[in-house]
C-alpha cells in the first residue's frame, strides 16, 4: 500500500456532506457522493437503496457524471447521512471505480484523519476488467 501523503480535497468533502444533509431523507437515500471531474467540476449524487439491492452513491455518481458529459473523474468521496462523516466505498464500488477510473483518488478516514489514497490501494492485487476483455480488432 502506498504511504505517500496526498492532498485532501476539503471542498469535495463539504459538497458531499451538504448533499447528505439536505438531500438524504429516510431509508431510500442514506449516502451522498461527490467527485471532482478532470475539468474541475464537482458532480454529486445519492444512493438509491432498495431491499433488492440498489446502487450505492458512488455508482449513481458515475452515471450522473456521464449524463453531464464528465467521463474522467480525479477524486471521489462518500458521506453518510445523519452526520456519519466520510464512508469508504464498499467492495463492489471499489471494483467498479477501479475499472472505470484506474488512477482515481478516494478520500477515506474520519475527522482530522482524512486522507486521500489511490483506488488501487483500496483494492490491491485486484482483477482489472479491461485487462481481460477480448481484443475485437
Amino acid at each position: 500500500m502506498t504511504t505517500q501523503a496526498r492532498h485532501v480535497d476539503r471542498e469535495l468533502v463539504a459538497a458531499a456532506a451538504h448533499v447528505a444533509r439536505t438531500r438524504c431523507r429516510g431509508d431510500n437515500h442514506t449516502m451522498a457522493a461527490a467527485a471532482r471531474a478532470r475539468d474541475g467540476r464537482i458532480v454529486t449524487a445519492v444512493n438509491a437503496y432498495h431491499f433488492t439491492g440498489g446502487p450505492c452513491a458512488e455508482l449513481v455518481l458515475i452515471g450522473a457524471a456521464a449524463g453531464q458529459g464528465s467521463y474522467e473523474l480525479d477524486t471521489i468521496v462518500a458521506v453518510g447521512d445523519r452526520d456519519r462523516g466520510v464512508v469508504p466505498p464498499c467492495g463492489r464500488c471499489r471494483q467498479v471505480l477501479l475499472d472505470y477510473f484506474p488512477t482515481l483518488e478516494v478520500i477515506v478516514g474520519e475527522g482530522d484523519r482524512l486522507r486521500t489514497v489511490l483506488i488501487t490501494d483500496l483494492l490491491p492485487e485486484s482483477y482489472v476488467w479491461a485487462d481481460h476483455q477480448l481484443d475485437t480488432d
